[in-house]
Order: structure tokens, then sequence, then C-alpha cells
């Protein structure tokens, strides 16, 4: 019974290496088929920073802020372009290693971001009845469902 136990557990072992690999695999295969649209991206961000730049032609200063971050746009650009997902991997894991602190900062910066996102886009949409905004919260306020409102100045009887 114990070397059935060891088999099954072995069996499980080896299914879940494999399931891993392929999830890295898989992964692997998604970035490298993306990162020639992230490295556009990126390089577009940049020639729009540079375009800005030329709104400061009397600032010197503020321009070579500007064209700074285009170049160091354009050269993240290309680093997308020419790195494979393990070199991003390797070089994710070293920065984190170096300064644990500012990963983790940066990690908690992203999250407290993208919660504000998120939570700014299920906020309630307005909705105007008659002079007065209304707050949508449930189907119960949704347009066309406002028809058992009392006028105003009227109080609705609830039972109590």
């Amino acid at each position: 019974m114990r070397g059935d136990v060891e088999g099954i557990a072995d069996v499980a072992v080896e299914r879940g290496r494999g399931f891993v690999a392929a999830a890295r695999g898989h992964a692997q295969e998604y970035v490298d088929r993306r990162k020639g649209d992230a490295a556009q991206s990126v390089t577009d961000l940049a020639r729009t920073v540079r375009d800005s730049s030329k709104t400061f032609e009397d600032r010197p200063n503020i321009r070579a802020f500007f064209d700074s971050a285009a170049e160091g746009l354009e050269h993240l650009g290309t680093q997308i372009e020419n790195k494979s997902f393990a070199e991003f991997y390797e070089d994710a894991e070293a920065i984190a290693r170096r300064a644990p602190v500012a990963v983790a900062v940066a990690t908690f910066v992203t999250g407290f971001v993208v919660a504000r996102f998120i939570k700014s886009s299920s906020l309630p949409q307005n909705r105007t009845v008659g002079s007065r905004d209304v707050h949508v919260r449930d189907a119960s306020f949704r347009e066309g469902a406002l028809n058992d409102v009392p006028p105003p100045g009227l109080r609705r009887d609830h039972g109590l």
C-alpha cells in the first residue's frame, strides 16, 4: 500500500511539473507574440514625448528632460524588441534581488493605482430625472424603473 501511495505521489509531482512547464511555455509564446506590439507602443509613446518637448523651445531644461525621457523610452522599446521572455524574467529577478524595498513600494503603488482605477470604474452613474440627478446603484433605479417613485413631497407607505 505504501508503494502505491508513493507511486501516486510521484505521478502527481510529475504531472505538476509538466503543467508548470506547459504554462511557462504558453506564457513565453504569448509574450513573444505580443512583444512586438509592446515595443511599438513604447516607441510611439517616445515619439509623443519627443513631440511634446517641442512646445518647450524657450525652456531648455524642461525640453532636455522630455528629450531624455524620450531617449529612455526608445531604448526600452529596443530592449523589448530584442530580449526574450527569459531575459526579461532574469532582469526582473535581478532588480528584485538588488532592491527589494523598491520592488515592494512599486508593487504597492501599482496595486493602489489599479484599485483606484477599478473603484472609479465601478462608481454609480448619474441619471437626470426631471431637474434632479439620481445616482444609479441598483436595478430599481435604472431608466424606466422610476414609475413607482412617489411625487415629491409624498411619502411612500412601507407598511410600517
